[in-house]
């Protein structure tokens, strides 16, 4: 049976569903499953929590092991699932909010684009880079299941510059359609959906039921729904560009320079824009994990039900040959054709006994491409600024982003990256 080894695993909720789903799933329930976390408290929790599940609803069969070594946790893995966050809330997403802030940069997540989807890039590659040496040497033949942000420049970190077999693996793709629907009070049985794009910039280009065209009903009742609600920008990007984008708007509001602008503060109120949410979502975590501790990891009798997350789907898939569909982040090896190569891209991909087969997509609308483009632009010179330890490289994708850009002078960003710098401290490598 497989060997299964969780890196982050303090993230304990997230780590039942992955690991719940696994002990659930007949081809994977003798599995050992190595847990790794460089927080050892959190770590014991998690394998206490998975210790129930496995006695409650797997006979005990799986093996947990918690270990405090990473190469004893990665020596002969077959998977190798990624929810680590470098730098924590505090003192690092701390930093990503607050020396924006002070130059009138106003952010809501902060995970994937922008200044601080930049200098978490930063500051998690070089830990991804130890993760895949040791891999190459300890499990060379082992597949690696990135959950982290910022997914795309993360998974193209591994692809260009590793030999680890990876894929990038997100939440929004399962729900986008469904979560839609649900929105404008419309059934979501028998509907397909088909997907592409970019990582939380990914497009819903067709949702059909019965081969019947759903756009049209979608975007009426869109555009009539009344007071505010949660997809606000998402249903203005769906009218002025035409398709409806698979992330939150509280992610994609910062992914473009229209919403969050100083000039124009009356937008944050008219689309419902939660200014510095993840940070509100990290304080209300933290505060509420002494109760959900007794919930989750000290009730004796928890069970489990499997989950809609990718990774043991594609576990199962491989282990048993039985072929699963998913979207996954991969590179772009001429799968979305007006996208560049060297792009992460997320599109349909076959999983099976011989591993992850993205499907050509072809070419995109061109209006959605150009959007895009307009992030792969920051991705990619964040790949070099760490890939080269050039300082040159961080201006240039803070300077290209869009909201950074339709915020701030260029001067104001040099001196903002300069800032974030040297407030992170030895949580980077020293650049040049």
């Amino acid at each position: 049976m497989p060997k299964i080894t969780f890196l982050g695993a303090g993230s304990t909720i997230f780590a039942k569903n992955v690991l719940g789903d696994s002990l659930l799933t007949p081809a994977l329930r003798e599995s050992e499953i190595a847990l790794y976390d460089i927080d050892q408290k959190r770590l014991g929790e998690s394998q206490r929590m998975l210790e129930n599940i496995n006695g409650n609803c797997n006979g005990g069969r799986a093996d947990i092991v918690a270990y405090t070594d990473r190469r004893k946790a990665l020596a002969g893995a077959d998977y190798v699932v990624n929810a680590i966050q470098v730098g924590g809330y505090d003192p690092c997403t701390i930093t990503d909010f607050e020396i924006p802030k002070k130059y009138g940069l106003r952010q809501t997540i902060a995970d994937t684009l922008g200044i601080g989807g930049i200098f978490r890039s930063l500051r998690t590659i070089p830990v991804m880079m130890d993760f895949a040496r040791d891999m190459e040497e300890l499990c060379p033949d082992a597949w690696f299941l990135n959950y982290t942000n910022p997914m795309s420049i993360l998974t193209g970190a591994m692809l260009h510059d590793t030999g680890v077999k990876t894929v990038g693996l997100c939440h929004s793709v399962q729900v986008c359609a469904p979560d839609l629907l649900k929105g404008l009070d419309m059934p979501s049985e028998g509907v397909v959906a088909k997907i592409a794009g970019i990582n939380h910039m990914a497009w819903l280009l067709e949702v059909t039921r019965d081969g019947e065209d759903l756009y049209p009903e979608i975007k009426r009742r869109a555009l009539a729904r009344e007071g505010k609600h949660d997809d606000m920008v998402r249903y203005e990007m769906m009218k002025q560009f035409g398709y409806y984008v698979t992330e939150s708007s509280e992610h994609n509001a910062e992914y473009l320079p229209y919403f969050i602008k100083s000039r124009y503060p009356e937008l944050v109120d008219r689309f419902n824009i939660p200014l510095d949410e993840y940070p509100r979502r990290c304080v209300k975590q933290i505060a509420d994990w002494e109760t959900m501790r007794e919930q989750i990891v000290n009730d004796a009798s928890l069970e489990h039900k499997r989950s809609h997350e990718y990774a043991s789907y594609i576990m199962e898939a491989m282990e048993t040959n039985v072929p699963y569909k998913i979207n996954g982040n991969v590179l772009n090896t001429g799968l979305i054709t007006n996208l560049p190569s060297q792009a992460v891209v997320e599109v349909p991909c076959l999983v099976d006994g011989s591993g992850v087969t993205p499907c050509h997509v072809g070419e995109l609308p061109a209006q959605l491409a150009a959007l895009n483009r307009t992030n792969i632009n920051v991705q990619l010179l964040t790949l070099e600024a760490a890939r080269t330890l050039k300082k040159e490289h961080i201006y240039h994708a803070a300077m290209l982003d869009p909201h950074t850009s339709a915020e701030l002078s260029l001067d104001d960003i040099r001196s903002m990256v300069d800032d974030m710098i040297s407030a992170h401290g030895d949580w980077l490598p020293k650049y040049k």
